[in-house]
């Protein structure tokens, strides 16, 4: 064997090995779970208004599609002051579940313990009731009522969604 392709299967061996390390580490972190201090730090919304800022349509997400979803769910967080962008929500929506509004992580430490992550921006159950934005539907795989809920999160726990960049 050449130097060139020891070198080649040494770097290949490198990069496989980072490879499994980094999808380790994101199967281990915490898939929004929010502590105690954080969930009374969330503010309190009121339905008219998330009403109000998506035409009346907040209650209900009905069909549509990822570029649908993430614009009304700008428009209920820019009404109650949730920050985000539209870059940074199809970001993870895509790293979390490929625009499946319905992907569920059977897999991950939560699963193990019985809280599978779900919907666009793989939420947990007892993190979308505590983040869930009133007026959305209180389903964590309504499209909206996702990403919102996964939005209000991260603004409180890394200041904007736009700051996550990987398994949050």
């Amino acid at each position: 064997m050449t130097m060139a392709i020891r070198t080649r299967i040494a770097r290949l061996r490198t990069l496989a090995i980072t490879g499994i390390a980094t999808t380790g580490a994101a199967a281990a972190a915490l898939t929004l779970m929010p502590t105690n201090a954080q969930a009374a730090e969330m503010p309190q919304v009121h339905a008219a208004a998330v009403a109000k800022a998506s035409n009346g349509s907040a209650a209900k997400s009905g069909s549509g599609n990822l570029d649908g979803w993430i614009k009304q769910s700008l428009a209920i967080m820019k009404a109650k002051g949730i920050p985000g962008s539209y870059e940074g929500l199809k970001r993870n929506i895509m790293r979390e579940s490929g625009g499946n509004p319905n992907a569920q992580n059977n897999w991950d430490v939560n699963a193990k313990k019985g809280t599978p992550s779900k919907g666009l921006l793989q939420v947990i159950d007892p993190t979308f009731n505590t983040y869930h934005v009133a007026g959305t539907a209180h389903s964590v795989t309504d499209p909206v009522a996702n990403i919102t809920a996964a939005a209000n999160y991260a603004a409180h726990r890394y200041g904007s969604i736009d700051k996550v960049n990987s398994a949050y």
